[in-house]
C-alpha cells in the first residue's frame, strides 16, 4: 500500500489517501451508493432492525473484500462508500452486496418475511457513482445523511 500526497482544489492543505496496489495496476476504486429497500417500506425504523442492516452490509462486503469507508442506515436506505476491487463490475458488485445483505437479514430477522415473501428485501435500482476525485464531498455527504433525514 502507497500513500499519495494531493493538494485539494478548494485549499491548500495536503491530504493523505492510501493507494491500493493490484497485480497489474495501482489505484483505488472508490464507489458511492446508496440502496433502497422494496417499495420503500421503512424497515430500519427501529435501532434494532438498523443495527441488524448495517451488519449485514458490513459482512457482504467483507466477504467479498470491499472495503467500507462510511456507512449510514436510514429508515428506507442506505448511503455507504466503497473502496471496491478493480475486477468487480459495479453490476456485480451491487449484486454481492444486495443478494448476502438481503439473505443475512432474512435470517436474522425472520419476521422480514412477512412484508417480503419473495425474499426481495432491496428494490431492483440502486445509485452508485465513482467518487474518487470528490471523496471529501460523497464522505460529508454521507457522513449527514442523519441531520438530512432527521424527522420530529
Amino acid at each position: 500500500m502507497e500513500i499519495q500526497t494531493t493538494l485539494g482544489e478548494s485549499s491548500a492543505r495536503a491530504r493523505k489517501r492510501k493507494i491500493n496496489h493490484y497485480e497489474n495496476s495501482v489505484g483505488n476504486n472508490l464507489q458511492s451508493v446508496q440502496i433502497t429497500t422494496k417499495y420503500r417500506y421503512k424497515m430500519m425504523g427501529k435501532e434494532k432492525n438498523e443495527e441488524l442492516v448495517r451488519i449485514a452490509v458490513e459482512e457482504a462486503c467483507k466477504r467479498h473484500k470491499i472495503s467500507i469507508e462510511i456507512l449510514s442506515v436510514q429508515r428506507e436506505h442506505v448511503h455507504f462508500i466503497v473502496d471496491c476491487p478493480r475486477t468487480l463490475s459495479v453490476s456485480k458488485m451491487m449484486q454481492l452486496i444486495k443478494g448476502f445483505s438481503a439473505y443475512l437479514i432474512f435470517r436474522m430477522v425472520p419476521g422480514f418475511r412477512l412484508r417480503y415473501p419473495k425474499g426481495h428485501f432491496w428494490s431492483e435500482g440502486y445509485f452508485c457513482e465513482s467518487c474518487g476525485s470528490d471523496f471529501a464531498l460523497a464522505y460529508s455527504y454521507v457522513e449527514n445523511q442523519d441531520v438530512h433525514h432527521h424527522f420530529g
